[in-house]
């Protein structure tokens, strides 16, 4: 098998797309097949086995041993969506994309989390840069979910921690009374969310904030309460709905397959008053 660039030729420019270091998983395609795979890995196809060279760039192309063309592309988030593995239902790109733009989470910042799952928003937020503690109750789900966070290459910024967050509140507002310095993302998705959420004013750096999903309307008012009962301001609770649009010969319209509703989203802020 022989690695090309896009163009067909030899040894593609390691910058055009990869940097100076290989990537830790790429993205590999033909039509509607599409693997994940680490550098150096063997992967068996309907058109033959692949042997991802140690040193594949993300821009090229490989090909398997029949010499049947597949593209190394960068592995991007939505990717990361369709192929991380499933622990149960993740949240989706459409309320990370809310979680994301409402809290201006970026680079540098401090997020904890509670309800790990596949941990698709734990790895979203690392890939921006965000330092994530993540916590997960069931021992299975925290292995998968750092099985996938080495898939997404963010090991070095998310923290699976098997456990329960709530068992952890005072060791975790120790921590941050200690330091003077807390967290400026509290995530939370699980069913006892309220508790957590009650104790965001002892978690949270002064303009933090929380973010909470819940499939359920009556969880999110808990969480609504017990941000009021936090003192935390901007309290709004937001209904996830999307509807795709559907074009053809007879006109446009919004597609009729489905509502769309995915969930609730709780945000509140801490702004301590220093007045």
């Amino acid at each position: 098998m022989t690695g090309v660039d896009s163009e067909g030729s030899e040894n593609a420019d390691p910058s055009a797309e990869g940097g100076s270091d290989p990537p830790s998983r790429v993205l590999v395609v033909r039509g509607s097949r599409a693997f994940v795979l680490a550098p150096g890995e063997t992967q068996e196809t309907d058109l033959g086995v692949i042997e991802l060279p140690a040193d594949v760039r993300p821009g090229t192309v490989v090909e398997t041993h029949l010499g049947e063309p597949f593209e190394v592309r960068r592995l991007r988030g939505p990717d990361l969506f369709d192929h991380l593995e499933r622990t149960g239902a993740p949240m989706m790109p459409r309320d990370i994309g809310l979680v994301i733009g409402h809290t201006g989470v970026a680079a540098g910042d401090r997020a904890l989390d509670a309800g790990t799952g596949t941990g698709v928003l734990a790895a979203y937020l690392g890939r921006l840069g965000v330092g994530v503690t993540t916590y997960e109750r069931d021992p299975e789900f925290a292995d998968v979910a750092r099985e996938n966070m080495a898939t997404a290459g963010v090991t070095d910024r998310v923290d699976v921690r098997t456990g329960d967050l709530t068992d952890e509140l005072d060791a975790l507002a120790d921590g941050v009374e200690r330091a003077d310095s807390g967290y400026d993302l509290l995530t939370l998705d699980t069913g006892d969310a309220a508790a957590a959420a009650e104790r965001a004013n002892d978690l949270l750096a002064p303009g933090g904030f929380l973010a909470v999903y819940s499939p359920f309307v009556e969880s999110a008012r808990e969480c609504v309460e017990a941000a009021r009962s936090a003192g935390l301001a901007e309290i709004e609770t937001l209904e996830t709905i999307q509807r795709r649009m559907d074009f053809d010969d007879r006109g446009s319209r919004p597609s009729t397959a489905g509502v769309g509703h995915t969930g609730y989203l709780v945000f509140a802020r801490f702004l301590p008053d220093v007045g």
